[in-house]
């Protein structure tokens, strides 16, 4: 059966051979039981529903066996004979260029070069689901590929409700991940109405079909890293960053730190992680002996090297290490997936990888004792570097809070709300980027081709470079970072999967950007592009503790941002959109949207884009501006200055002497 045959199949009429466990493959860890002997029945009908009754008596001890053994239904049989990543849009089968643009997208989510759990259907941060199981991803692409550009999908949590009539600028998929009603939101809610196979976690850009590899990320952290040690006062140069992670989205931070110039320490626990990272370039050595380390840390600072080591281990042993060893730390970070600390986000110093995994299966409230310790012994080591002047952020993934809910030594001094150290959105990517409008607009070039992407790199360039001269000096390093980061890219090799790239820009740019890869693409120049970007950005996410944690206005803990951004995208003509809960921090701790947008060089095309990314980035400025924030009220002006149809409600400040 060749590739569009068995897309265009959707579920087999016969049941396929069942496929063997891969012990070769990244798998996700056991999840927790937690259903009632009832509850997993429930499980076992919810997941029985895809198939024709005549299979129920063969798939249910299967099923039955996967729910005890790995606390979820994986569906392993039905893992397609194709393999899985972004192939050019013209090998997909369809009647809409939209649809095959999604499954692209779709695909490369779930390469094994891109995922982290590919035969969990995992793409990131131990839980970031593309699909519950496998019948959906037949099924949603036998959706696509029979769509027309006068239909829509629906997406319930990985579930395809069905194709549905509407018109041709309406959005081609309308996703929605685990959109729990609020008292239903805690993280054993997600344990359990996901094992039931009813709703599941996107994470930000694995249940919206806009992953594009570790590079989605990279240009933030290199922004962060560079901006950390401006805040320090301090050349890159012989530098030290420590922090912890390899994963989907923490595998940038090594190539991050390459690319800005300084010493990367970063650890993983996941060998795994860490020879996948090797393999792609993105970290230059590996070392596993904590006093090995400590030496060839020394040597590299002394040095003044460019270099990036991963630390086959658990990061509490560095940073305990480094100061026995009296190692100074300029940077200090931390990018363990800690919004998922009890199921593998997070893994406490003391046992082995192995063993934390059995534990966390078979005794989690022992398992959670030991995070918690953990946390409080890796608080200490961090605050006995920050009294020897190291500059501690949190990078977003809740390692501040969940610092806090274990009791650790976290908390400013007098106050019992506020951190002792910062998000780095709170010192740096807010003021810095966010509230100007700057943040991670993203494309792919839909034809697979590098030459397409080395073209839209220099076409980028160009119309940055024209928008420098005119910039105001409030944006003139933002603008001046891009375009050295744009000019490197090729040189850096980012691209892992499809021929994907981010880059930074502002709504003027990502307009002007845009329409410059519409104009080369209806001229034959380059194939289509898809557009889109990461919900971590100026107004796709509502999260108090990351993308917001900059707004003190007392409205971070409202989600009113993101909701009205997805509306709005959808009406503005985005190809799809998504909300989920808990994407980047956590589980019933942040709401976040996303969009793809597919370029075809049309003028259809050309209207939707200036209408769409205009709104998609001013919307969150707007709210920024609201909350008082000074580089966001510059920033609306101006949009309101560019664009006469623009009319923004501005605050008064208030003098604070009257409240004196």
């Amino acid at each position: 059966m060749t590739f569009k045959e068995e897309i265009q199949q959707g579920i087999p009429e016969q049941l396929p051979e069942i496929k063997a466990y891969d012990t070769e493959v990244n798998h996700a860890p056991k999840r927790k039981k937690i259903l009632t002997s009832e509850e997993e029945q429930l499980a076992l009908r919810n997941a029985l529903r895809y198939f024709d009754k005549k299979h129920h008596a063969t798939l249910l001890p299967e099923f039955k066996a996967e729910l005890k053994e790995y606390g979820r239904i994986y569906m392993y049989r039905f893992r397609p004979e194709h393999k899985i990543y972004a192939r050019p849009i013209s090998e997909y089968p369809g009647k809409s260029e939209q649809a095959k643009a999604i499954m692209l997208m779709i695909q490369n989510n779930l390469d094994h070069a891109v995922a982290q759990h590919p035969h969990e259907l995992i793409t990131y941060g131990g839980n970031g689901a593309v699909f519950q199981n496998w019948a959906q991803y037949r099924l949603v692409l036998f959706y696509l590929s029979q769509m027309t550009d006068e239909q829509t999908l629906a997406m319930y949590s990985g579930h395809p409700l069905g194709l549905f009539p509407s018109h041709k600028d309406a959005p081609r998929v309308v996703v929605t991940n685990g959109m729990m009603i609020p008292n239903y939101s805690q993280p054993d809610d997600w344990e359990k109405f996901n094992a039931l196979g009813v709703t599941q976690y996107g994470q930000m850009t694995a249940g919206s079909y806009m992953y594009i590899g570790p590079q989605g990320i990279v240009h933030g952290t290199t922004i962060t890293v560079l901006n950390g040690f401006r805040k320090i006062k301090k050349a890159p140069k012989g530098g030290l960053f420590v922090t912890s992670g390899l994963g989907g989205m923490s595998g940038a931070q090594p190539k991050a730190g390459n690319i800005a110039g300084c010493v990367t320490v970063c650890a993983e626990v996941n060998k795994k992680a860490t020879q996948t990272r090797h393999s792609q370039g993105w970290v230059d050595e590996v070392i596993s002996n904590v006093d090995q380390l400590c030496k060839r840390v020394k040597e590299a600072t002394k040095a003044k090297e460019t270099v990036s080591i991963a630390y086959n281990g658990n990061i509490v042993d560095v940073w305990e290490a480094f100061d026995t060893h009296d190692i100074k730390i300029d940077l200090g970070s931390d990018q363990t997936s800690l919004h998922n600390p009890w199921a593998g986000g997070y893994y406490p110093v003391g046992l082995t990888y192995e063993e934390a995994n059995e534990m966390m299966a078979n005794n989690p409230e022992a398992f959670k004792k030991e995070v918690q310790k953990s946390l409080r012994r890796q608080t200490d080591a961090i605050n006995k570097h920050t009294d020897k002047g190291t500059y501690f952020f949190d990078y977003g993934n809740a390692f501040l809070l969940e610092a806090s809910r274990a009791g650790a030594d976290i908390m400013a001094k007098g106050s019992e709300k506020e951190f002792r150290y910062p998000s780095y959105v709170q010192d740096i990517m807010g003021p810095m980027c966010f509230d100007y409008g700057f943040g991670p607009f993203r494309w792919v070039c839909a034809s697979g081709k590098p030459e397409d992407l080395q073209k839209t790199d220099t076409i980028a360039s160009e119309v940055l470079e024209t928008l420098k001269k005119d910039a105001p000096e409030e944006i003139q390093q933002q603008m001046a970072d891009n375009i050295q980061w744009i000019q490197g890219a090729q040189e850096n090799k980012l691209v892992v999967g499809s021929q994907a790239r981010i880059l930074y820009a502002d709504a003027e740019g990502r307009m002007k950007i845009a329409s410059a890869f519409n104009k080369a693409i209806s001229e034959g120049t380059i194939g289509t592009v898809i557009l889109g970007r990461d919900h971590h950005d100026v107004s796709g996410t509502d999260s108090p503790y990351r993308e917001t944690s900059n707004i003190y206005d007392g409205s971070r803990f409202t989600a009113d941002m993101a909701i009205q951004n997805v509306i709005g995208d959808s009406f503005r003509g985005a190809t799809w959109v998504s909300i989920h809960n808990g994407g980047g921090v956590g589980w019933g701790e942040v709401v976040n949207g996303g969009f793809g947008m597919v370029l075809d060089g049309t003028k259809d095309a050309q209207r939707r884009l200036e209408s769409m990314l205009f709104w998609d980035v001013n919307n969150g400025i707007a709210r920024r501006s609201w909350a008082r924030n000074e580089e966001a009220v510059f920033a609306i002006k101006r949009a309101m200055k560019n664009n006469p149809q623009l009319q923004v409600t501005l605050p008064n400040f208030v003098d604070d002497t009257l409240f004196n």
